[in-house]
């Protein structure tokens, strides 16, 4: 799977769950600070995430989710 399909995916469902512009979604966006999510909608996102890759994120691992890049290279490193 090719890192710009993992990432548009990933875009996809963070507009649907946290409920902001594509635009907001870069690599660099804090989840909390730049586009509002708080700890709960976060683990909604690690859920919608699993449900649309087919993974299952480890909990330790989310712990470590500060930004969409930290949840776009876990997916990476999951998918590999």
């Amino acid at each position: 799977m090719a890192d710009d399909d993992i990432f548009d995916r990933l875009t996809t469902c963070t507009v649907e769950v946290l409920q902001v512009k594509p635009e907001s979604v870069t690599q660099d966006a804090n989840l909390a600070d730049d586009l509002g999510a708080s700890s709960l909608i976060q683990v909604e996102l690690v859920m919608a995430v699993e449900e649309e890759f087919g993974i299952s994120v480890p909990d330790e691992s989310v712990e470590d989710i500060r930004t969409v890049g930290d949840l776009h290279r876990l997916i990476l490193s999951l998918v590999a």
